[in-house]
């Protein structure tokens, strides 16, 4: 059964390469305080049971020195890490902030709310956010056409909504300039920012990267599940995996924090604990026998969405379906 590749690449890189499922039984590895993963490390050993040449990854590993000042290369191939490789401050117990790449536990997140909380949310991606059950902070609304803004049109960034700045949007693939709204700035933003963030087109109607627009997601899964995002990280993904120290930094600037977790991203994530949330997306969201995320949520995430017909981008994350660039087309990744 062919599945999908999951890449993440901030301050290293994760390879979940595997063109089929093996016969035997998947290899999970225990947290790195009881073991952590089993290591090729002889060259040989590495061709013999992964089937890959040591050398092609440091040629890897060297292209990834040129294009950034701190990190490193691990590839994990049938539950063996077979490549491990840091440069500049990087390390495996390091814990830098991942910028973006935190999107995608904040998609995984809400998938998991999307299974756990079917009775709240009976019309899933469908679901219409701004409402008074879900954000009456937003109202009265700054905008009223986001009253048909919907989940799905949230995790693949096409409810409309815009940060400060301006910049550029896809509508069906061409390149759309967006005007900078009065305010300005396309930081992470405060829940008010998030919440009232400016439309530059109606919900659907093309993709721009709002990190305020990932923001609200963070604000949708407290109010929907009574915790913070960042808890219920702690408690459905980082728990039941064995993630090491790890966390969401304070806000820059001694800023208040807000009190919600940072939905555009920002988490803090040992490299050998990444490579586990790349594992699991590996195997649909399975991990020992425990289905994390839902299945078919990770399916969703790895292929063309629905609600992202003007960008390759599904629910925070990139895919490749078209071949734009020199990976397999069942790869999603974030950078």
């Amino acid at each position: 059964m062919a599945i999908s590749r999951y890449v993440s690449a901030v301050l290293f890189a994760a390879f979940c390469a595997a063109n089929a499922i093996a016969a035997s039984p998947v290899y999970y590895p225990p947290p790195d305080a009881a073991g952590g993963w089993r290591t090729l490390k002889d060259p040989a050993q590495v061709r013999k049971i992964a089937g890959i040449d040591v050398k092609r990854l440091d040629q890897a590993f060297n292209y990834a020195q040129r294009t950034s000042q701190h990190g490193g290369l691990l590839v994990v191939r049938h539950g063996w890490l077979v490549y491990e490789k840091y440069y500049g401050k990087c390390w495996r117990d390091s814990t830098p902030s991942a910028a973006s790449v935190g999107k995608t536990f904040t998609s995984a997140s809400c998938g998991i709310m999307l299974n756990e909380f079917k009775g709240q949310l009976p019309d899933g991606l469908e679901t219409k956010v701004f409402t008074g059950k879900f954000l009456p902070d937003a109202f009265p609304l700054s905008d009223p056409r986001k009253a048909e803004i919907k989940l799905g049109q949230l995790l693949a960034m096409t409810s409309g909504m815009q940060d400060g700045g301006g910049g550029t949007g896809f509508v069906k693939g061409e390149d759309v300039k967006v005007a900078a709204s009065p305010g300005g700035g396309r930081g992470m933003g405060s829940d008010v920012q998030a919440m009232r963030a400016p439309l530059w087109t109606d919900p659907g109607g093309g993709y721009y990267y709002s990190n305020l627009g990932a923001h609200v997601l963070s604000i949708l899964v407290h109010k929907i599940t009574g915790r913070t995002m960042e808890d219920y990280i702690r408690e459905k993904l980082a728990g039941p995996m064995g993630f090491g120290p790890w966390g969401y930094p304070p806000p820059a600037n001694g800023a208040a924090p807000s009190a919600n977790t940072p939905g555009a991203g920002g988490i803090a994530v040992r490299a050998t604990d990444m490579l586990r949330f790349a594992y699991l997306l590996l195997h649909q969201g399975n991990w020992q026998g425990r289905q994390l995320i839902p299945a078919g949520y990770v399916e969703l995430c790895s292929k063309p969405s629905p609600y992202d017909p003007h960008a390759p981008y599904s629910l925070q994350f990139t895919v490749n379906a078209d071949g734009q660039l020199a990976a397999p087309r069942d790869a999603f990744f974030k950078s």
